[in-house]
């Protein structure tokens, strides 16, 4: 009688060895699945992060870009009353004049204007002083062409209802029709923009540009 294991318990024992194989193989797989698993879902957050941080900065930049536009006003004139006044209004339809204040050189000696929706420049406000500003610093009594005026306009204005300023120096073009001395008429002719100011250096700008402007004979 032999004291060895029997073919059938030898064949059990192989039995029993593969199916603990097979369950040590299911079971790595399963760990190899839940890290593939966790790896796909740290993608999925961090791709969802990415794309809202993206978003986010999309919205940033579109906002700044809309606060930036619609900051930057320029202004167009019309001539009305047969260039005795120029019509204002904005170049970009979405902005909306709410009132202005005109401010003009020192040696003119002549009282900001404020205006409240109808933007306009009229020469009746400022005409007689230029006149005799212009006499004063001997500029003649011809203009050769479009003479210019330093102008510093306050702009008080709306986009999409929301309210913003600007402050800029222009020049108004104008010509003197007849002689100084026998009653010459100022008649308008545009508006220029010349630069976008600060509120504080509007008045040295228009000053120096007058001087700059009526130093020329």
């Amino acid at each position: 009688m032999s004291d060895g294991p029997t073919p059938e318990i030898e064949a059990h024992k192989e039995q029993a060895a593969e199916a603990a194989a097979i369950r040590r193989r299911w079971i790595t797989l399963g760990e190899a699945l839940g890290v593939v698993a966790v790896i796909i879902s740290a993608l999925t957050l961090w791709n969802n992060y990415a794309d809202r941080t993206a978003q986010r900065a999309d919205k940033q930049h579109d906002e700044q870009a809309a606060d930036a536009k619609a900051a930057t006003l320029a202004l167009k004139a019309s001539t009305v009353r047969g260039g005795k006044a120029l019509s204002l209004s904005p170049v970009k339809g979405d902005q909306v004049i709410q009132g202005q204040n005109i401010a003009f050189p020192t040696p003119l000696d002549v009282r900001s204007v404020e205006t409240a929706g109808d933007a306009r420049i009229d020469s009746a406000w400022f005409g007689d002083r230029l006149k005799k500003a212009r006499t004063d610093a001997r500029m003649g009594e011809k203009t050769r062409g479009d003479a210019r005026l330093p102008v510093a306009i306050t702009t008080r204005y709306l986009v999409d209802g929301a309210p913003h300023s600007d402050v800029a120096i222009y020049d108004i073009g104008y010509v003197l029709d007849g002689k100084m001395f026998g009653g010459a008429t100022i008649r308008l002719r545009g508006l220029s923009l010349v630069e976008h100011v600060s509120e504080d250096d509007a008045r040295r700008k228009i000053d120096a540009r007058w001087k700059a402007i009526s130093s020329v004979k």
